[in-house]
């Protein structure tokens, strides 16, 4: 089974790799892209849970526990650093669902 057409929708989301500073603005990006990749590996379960049923459940909630940490932060160095490993923790688990996709051809 292909998967291009959500690898496609993953790829895209990468566009993250350039924020490195936290401000609203780029907080939102990161949500945002979180939402969608949320969305896009919840099709790519409900498809083959065999193959993403792991990372729907394990990569998402690592997701999601960074993004609490960064809401959680109690002060700008604190936040600074949690929102960094937001977006490592998020472009990990897209690499990981693009290089899954990329297996299951």
């Amino acid at each position: 089974m292909g998967y291009a057409k959500e690898r496609g929708k993953l790829e895209k989301l990468l566009r993250i790799v350039g924020l490195n500073t936290y401000d609203e603005k780029s907080f939102a990006a990161l949500v945002d892209t979180h939402e969608k990749y949320s969305h896009t590996v919840r099709i790519l379960k409900n498809k083959e849970p065999e193959t993403f049923g792991d990372l729907y459940k394990n990569e998402l909630e690592e997701v999601k526990i960074s993004r609490k940490a960064v809401k959680d932060a109690d002060s700008d160095e604190t936040r600074q650093s949690t929102f960094i490993a937001y977006k490592e923790t998020l472009l990990r688990a897209l690499n990981n669902t693009i290089q899954a996709t990329n297996e299951t051809l």
